[in-house]
């Protein structure tokens, strides 16, 4: 599943391309292959023909139908953050491009069956029309495979799959000597601010080299103002310059800032994890009820989590060839990334023993893991958790089996098999 910038475009061009191979190649067939033809009778063909184009008019409002299913059921059922990319997923636009397509041939091919009272049958168009038929019953079944990617079970590897990813690409490994700045260059007045103007957006991504050879050009240093996956607004700061005797054209700086409707994964490792907190504490809502699913979640959560623990998460300053700080951007740190897998599903799931008890798994795994720099801040949410079962439940009994650490929830709770 990925987001398409402009998914309604592809399936415009299957339509244009099927108009002109239809209108065109049958026609050189026609005139410079005369001896080319289908054994199929002209009515036959014209009956072919005419049932496939209304035929795939229906499909194609069948997929349509199942688009429209998707992106209800994963509002509804997960979080309306992940309607983009389902809805943007390639397999559907390539599948409305591929059934619209066969729809425009078929019409189209059809002009040259029995033209002029012939009676003959373009081989060429009965083969290309039954290539589309074919390959419209191999994009009908990967639809439906779609669907089964529905599955919470699924959306949940899939967001987490985005999460692993852009940790990866992002963060390089935790005994990377980290990236300080000279701080004091910014102490400064800055000499030039760039402003966003216009509709709201959230900013996807930045182009760090191209800030970098802007800023080292001009022998400046930059700080972006904004993160990535926040909102400017009308007058949003975005940036600021420091140390720069002449005005920089805005038009490089902002061409390095990509604006979008949607937040995306790319340079955004706290957008997964939001996601997967959003399925949870909807799973923990008295309306679905449903803590098996937040358990499911926080499995995925636990396993970015151990991964960003390894890693350098100071990467936010950038310098020049000549070793000297041109860009500062904001990065979340390892403090921000476990308030927001643990806060809102902590306040949220504090009654279900469930919850707890594979919360208090999960941070006692992460300390058993984690270098020594990242204890101290999972050691505060293990006593935080403790505060929040103790406030929770009145019965000791209760604060007991809520405190056990079991990776299921309610399964095997290791708190118990070493007491025993």
């Amino acid at each position: 599943m990925r987001a398409g910038a402009r998914p309604w475009l592809i399936p415009l061009i299957y339509a244009f391309g099927a108009f002109l191979f239809g209108f065109t190649v049958p026609r050189l067939a026609f005139v410079l292959l005369p001896g080319w033809e289908s054994t199929i009778s002209a009515s036959a063909a014209i009956g072919i023909y005419s049932a496939t184009a209304s035929g795939m008019i229906a499909l194609t409002g069948i997929v349509f139908s199942l688009t429209f299913l998707m992106v209800q059921f994963s509002a509804s059922a997960y979080s309306p953050r992940l309607v983009f990319w389902i809805a943007s997923d390639p397999m559907i636009s390539h599948a409305t491009g591929v059934f619209t397509a066969t729809f425009v041939f078929a019409l189209s091919a059809l002009a040259w069956v029995d033209r002029n009272g012939s009676g003959r049958v373009p081989l060429f168009g009965t083969v290309v029309l039954s290539t589309l038929l074919i390959v419209s019953i191999i994009m009908f079944v990967g639809l439906m495979h779609r669907v089964g990617n529905l599955q919470v079970t699924r959306m949940l590897v899939f967001t987490g799959n985005q999460g692993r990813e852009v940790i990866e690409n992002l963060y390089p490994p935790i005994d990377t000597a980290p990236s300080i700045g000279a701080v004091e260059s910014l102490d400064t007045p800055s000499t030039q601010t760039l402003y966003h103007h216009g509709n709201p957006r959230k900013i996807q991504t930045i182009d760090i080299p191209a800030l970098v050879g802007i800023a080292s050009g001009a022998g400046c240093v930059i700080e972006m103002a904004a993160a990535v996956g926040e909102a400017v607004l009308d007058s949003t700061v975005i940036l600021r310059i420091y140390g720069c005797n002449k005005q920089l054209p805005e038009e490089g700086l902002r061409d390095a800032v990509r604006l979008g409707e949607e937040r995306t994964f790319e340079q955004d490792p706290k957008y997964a994890i939001r996601l997967l907190v959003d399925i949870a504490i909807k799973a923990l809502s008295p309306a679905i009820n449903d803590p098996t699913t937040a358990v499911q979640a926080l499995d995925e959560i636990e396993d970015l989590l151990a991964r960003l623990g390894r890693r350098r998460l100071e990467i936010g300053d950038f310098r020049d060839a000549r070793n000297k700080l041109r860009l500062s951007v904001i990065f979340p740190s390892w403090e921000d990334f476990l308030v927001l897998a643990f806060d809102e599903i902590r306040f949220y799931g504090a009654k279900s023993f469930q919850v707890m008890r594979r919360m208090n798994a999960l941070v006692s795994e992460l300390l058993s893991i984690m270098p020594e720099e990242r204890r101290p801040a999972l050691l505060q949410w293990q006593q935080r958790l403790q505060a929040t079962i103790a406030s929770t439940f009145q019965d000791r009994e209760d604060i007991l089996d809520a405190s056990q650490e079991d990776r299921q929830g309610i399964g095997t709770s290791r708190l118990r098999r070493r007491a025993n």
